[in-house]
């Protein structure tokens, strides 16, 4: 079990692996080139289950587990990295409804966030705070039975596509213990979007700054108790990074098989690129270094799923080494096409494009760094 998928995992596995084959792949160069939202292609996912992976099954959820998630993101992401990293942000965010949610909040917005009727986004970056989350300084002013929101979020994934913001605000003091967790939904007035970011990659999803200016919301949109939405936001986080290193082993995996289908027809000086020893060993360090990738992600997404104590150490490694080689072994993929690996058409350079932010979000591999140190130093004492 802990080194063969079983009937049931193979399954999900190609499940995912045939719609992002039929549905997405063949799709990704003009999504990306147009800057398309591709928001009836995820619906149809979410018909198979993909819009509540692991969310329970009284609300529409599919009810599984991180390790089926980890599956499923991986396959999504050989049809495209950008549209399976949605995917796995609009699953996080809805996971916390359901994780710490009441049951009104769960019955209320749940069902169709599982359908991706509505979009989800995560809210917690801030123009003065990434890495520095606790720092964020968006505040929510209780005001009766509402909230009074005044503050800016940055770089929100499906900002303005989506339905539901979960956002994490000041309610109290300085430092984590002031932060509180908010549902807010997108029609709110006093919600301003900003420009749809140029950027490297991720072309076929809208990032946006999304602006607060007394947007007034429920106290009821509130998830548990004031001043514990740090620990919401974190616990989060674990999953997240789950995902985003799916995604990368997924887009590698992707650019390997181009490169192999590349090589077998390509010839230089009277013999096909995959005769030369020299690239011979290169693809099989690679094709290494992506399964020993999928091997941790799969470890720290047991880990996870049984909750173990050190899952969270667990999930940051996964997600530091997983986007480390994914990124890398693209990149490799893209060499190994020459100059053909640079031109738009062979898809390689979208991949290493796409790949490259994996290695910033859901915290920056230098903090996944200071999360296992810090808690290697905490357990030695």
């Amino acid at each position: 079990m802990q080194f063969a998928l079983n009937e049931d995992q193979l399954a999900v596995r190609d499940m995912a692996r045939d719609f992002a084959a039929d549905k997405i792949a063949p799709h990704a160069l003009r999504w990306d080139e147009e800057k398309h939202f591709p928001v009836d292609v995820m619906r149809e996912a979410a018909k198979l289950g993909m819009g509540g992976i692991y969310i329970r099954d009284d609300v529409g959820g599919s009810a599984m587990t991180r390790f089926d998630a980890a599956l499923i993101f991986e396959a999504l992401a050989m049809g495209c990295p950008t549209v399976s990293a949605f995917i796995s942000i609009h699953n996080m965010a809805a996971w916390m409804i359901d994780s710490f949610g009441n049951e009104a909040q769960r019955k209320k917005w749940l069902p169709k966030l599982c359908t991706m009727e509505f979009l989800a986004s995560y809210c917690l970056t801030e123009p003065g705070s990434g890495s520095d989350a606790a720092a964020l300084r968006t505040r929510a002013v209780r005001n009766g039975d509402h909230y009074v929101l005044n503050g800016q979020k940055q770089f929100i994934s499906g900002a303005g596509g989506g339905d539901l913001y979960v956002v994490m605000v000041r309610t109290g003091g300085e430092g984590p213990s002031g932060i509180s967790t908010l549902v807010v939904e997108g029609d709110t007035p006093g919600i301003a979007l900003g420009a749809n970011e140029r950027k490297m990659g991720w072309n076929a999803q809208p990032t946006r700054a999304v602006m607060f200016e007394n947007a007034r919301v429920p106290v009821a949109n509130r998830l548990g108790e004031e001043g514990i939405g740090f620990k919401i936001a974190m616990a989060g986080l674990d999953g997240g990074r789950l995902n985003i290193a799916a995604c990368s082993l997924g887009g590698a995996q992707a650019a390997l098989d181009k490169a192999l289908a590349y090589m077998k027809e390509r010839k230089a000086f009277g013999k096909r690129l995959d005769e030369f020893q020299a690239l011979q060993f290169r693809i099989a360090d690679m094709a290494t270094e992506l399964e020993a990738a999928r091997t941790f992600l799969w470890r720290a997404a047991a880990a996870l799923d049984r909750k173990d104590p050190d899952a969270t150490k667990l999930c940051a490694m996964a997600k530091r080494f997983g986007t480390d080689v994914g990124f890398e072994v693209a990149n490799q993929a893209l060499q190994l096409h020459g100059g053909y690996g640079y031109l738009s058409e062979y898809g390689i350079e979208k991949i290493v494009r796409d790949l490259r932010v994996h290695q910033i979000l859901e915290g920056t591999n230098e903090i996944m760094r200071l999360i296992v140190a810090r808690k290697m130093i905490e357990g030695s004492r």
